[in-house]
Parts: structure tokens; C-alpha cells; sequence
């Protein structure tokens, strides 16, 4: 027998707001077929007054531990993955366990940027195989909306906000492949590429600072290293492409998520995709494609998932879980 983390629950939260990528054209030099065709991206969610990360993760979380049947104070442990906490500190997580009323167990905040979420959930399952947890509420959560250059067509057109949240449990497994949960993990950072994707701000600026990329680099860098750390962890877990159900990948670019299914040997039929409707949500991406992989019936119980992502570091990783 082997110890396994287990998804129970899954949920997400989506803004009110839905900007069309025509809203850009009055303020901007572009248009919608010219976000369409570079990104896939058709709308995006946009957090409104009173709207922050911690509230937006804290509406998604209730919603995994309801599909969970489980209560707040039922959770040994709060991760989130954001790169745009609320404030400096304390941590989205800790502001999170107070909204669900939380009155034990620990919380903290991971911050791997567009990868956060693969961190976090490494993280978690790691805690959990150690005997730390039994139960981890495992969030990724945005408000990107609030760090973008409005005069930067570049990037301000590519991002969205929301939040998604998954419940991992202890179980026993046989210690194969065919075990439900997370097989495999395999995280990766590099940190030298720091200069292809960051904010210009922080402590060293004592300003809030906007999100600067260098959009043609990343790419270059995305589809060979997804592609490697998804063949990696499919390795690891024992598994080959032809077993996968489906790859959840980071919604950040059509085209890089289409040359990694490529590079992988994977029709797109067994990709879920919902760049279009959210737009690049960063660490809220990969929990926002799962939960809408279940919602419209297309991830099932007992299915294989792969899920990858590519982030500012650069970091980037990939876990391997079955449903």
C-alpha cells in the first residue's frame, strides 16, 4: 500500500465582468482579430470594486469543499498560489482561512508565477505523503487586472482574472498508475531568465510596479520545456501519452499550448482549453481549466491528467494525477 493525494472537491470563481477584446480597440492600437489570432484569446474576466485575490480564492475554495462534502475547519492546510496577494503580507492564504473561518491548521502563500499552481500542488502532496496533512485546500488566485500597463498592448490584452480551488485527501494506493491522485511531480526554475517575464516593482522600488515581458523569448522557451517537464513526470508516474485522458496545460497562448500537444504526440481532442473565455490568468489558470474540464463533463473520475505550466523565474512544472 501506498499513501495518495487524493482530489475530492474542485470549484472556481470568475469575475462579473467579461471584457471582449473589442472593449481594447478605443484606447488601443489593435483589434479583435489581432489578439485572436496571436493568443486565442477572446474575452477575459476583469475583478471588480471590492473584488481581490484572497475574496475571489475564498468563493472557489467553498465551492471545492462543497463538492468535497467537507467543512472549513475539516482542512489541515490553506495553499495559495498567486502572484498578486492582496497586500505584501500577511499571505492570501492566511486572509483566506479567516474567510472561511478556519480556526486551525496553517496557511501560506506559494508565488511561482503562471506555475504556481503545479508548485503548490507538489507542495501539498508532499505534505501529505510526510504525514504534515491530511486534508490541503489548494487555491490558485489572480487579480492580474491590477498590474498591467494599460498603454502596453504587448501584455495588457493577454491577462484575465479568477480563482480555482481543489481539496487533496490522503488515501491508500496500490503504489501503481492506476491508483487515483497525484503520481508524479516535477518542478523546475531557472532563474537567470528573470528578464523575460517580471514586475517592475517590489521593496527595491517601493513601488507596486507593472507586469513587463518579452513575449517572443517566452515563447521560444515554452513549448520545449513544457513539452520536457510533462515528459518527465509522465516518466516518473510510469505512464506514456497514449495513456493520458487529457492535458490540462497553462491557458496562456493558444499556439504554445497546440505546439506542446504536438510535441507530445497529443490530438487537441484531448486538450482542455479555455483561453479563450479567460484569457492568461496566471496561477488561477490551471485549477479555472480543471474545474471547467469537470463542470462541462469532459474530466471524469478515473481519468489521467497531465497538466503543465510555464511561469517568471523562469519556473515551470508538471504533475501527473489520475482523477
Amino acid at each position: 500500500m501506498m499513501m495518495r493525494a487524493v482530489v475530492k472537491g474542485i470549484g472556481h470563481y470568475l469575475p462579473e465582468r467579461i471584457v471582449e477584446n473589442a472593449e481594447f480597440e478605443a484606447t488601443l492600437d489593435t483589434n479583435d482579430e489581432w489578439i485572436r489570432s496571436r493568443s486565442g484569446i477572446e474575452r477575459r474576466h476583469f475583478a471588480g470594486e471590492g473584488e481581490t485575490t484572497s475574496t475571489m480564492a475564498t468563493a472557489a475554495a467553498k465551492k471545492a469543499l462543497a463538492m468535497a462534502g467537507l467543512e472549513a475547519d475539516d482542512i489541515d492546510a490553506v495553499i495559495v498560489a498567486t502572484s498578486t496577494a492582496d497586500l505584501t503580507f500577511p499571505s492570501a492564504a492566511t486572509m483566506v482561512q479567516a474567510q472561511l473561518g478556519m480556526k486551525s491548521g496553517f496557511a501560506f502563500d506559494i508565488q511561482a508565477v503562471c506555475a504556481g499552481f503545479i508548485f503548490a500542488l507538489s507542495n501539498a502532496n508532499a505534505l501529505i505523503l510526510s504525514g504534515q496533512a491530511r486534508r490541503v485546500l489548494v487555491i490558485g488566485a489572480e487579480t492580474f487586472s491590477r498590474i498591467m500597463d494599460w498603454t502596453d498592448r504587448s501584455t495588457c490584452v493577454l491577462f484575465g482574472d479568477g480563482a480555482g480551488a481543489l481539496v487533496l485527501e490522503a488515501d491508500e494506493g496500490n503504489g501503481t498508475s492506476d491508483d487515483r491522485g497525484i503520481l508524479s511531480t516535477d518542478l523546475n526554475s531557472d532563474g537567470t531568465h528573470r528578464d523575460l517575464l517580471y514586475v517592475d516593482g517590489g521593496s527595491s522600488t517601493g513601488t507596486t510596479g507593472y507586469l513587463r515581458m518579452q513575449g517572443n523569448q517566452v515563447f521560444r522557451h515554452a513549448v520545449e520545456k513544457l513539452s520536457k517537464t510533462a515528459t518527465t513526470a509522465m516518466e516518473t508516474a510510469g505512464i506514456s501519452s497514449e495513456d493520458v485522458d487529457w492535458i490540462v496545460p497553462h491557458q496562456a497562448n493558444i499556439r504554445i499550448i497546440q505546439g506542446t500537444a504536438k510535441k507530445l504526440g497529443l490530438s487537441m481532442d484531448k486538450v482542455v482549453v479555455t483561453v479563450q473565455d479567460h484569457g492568461n490568468t496566471s496561477a488561477a489558470s490551471i485549477p479555472l481549466a480543471l474545474s471547467v474540464g469537470v463542470e462541462r463533463g469532459q474530466i471524469k473520475p478515473g481519468d489521467l491528467v497531465v497538466t503543465e505550466a510555464i511561469g517568471g523565474g523562469l519556473a515551470w512544472g508538471a504533475v501527473v494525477l489520475r482523477w
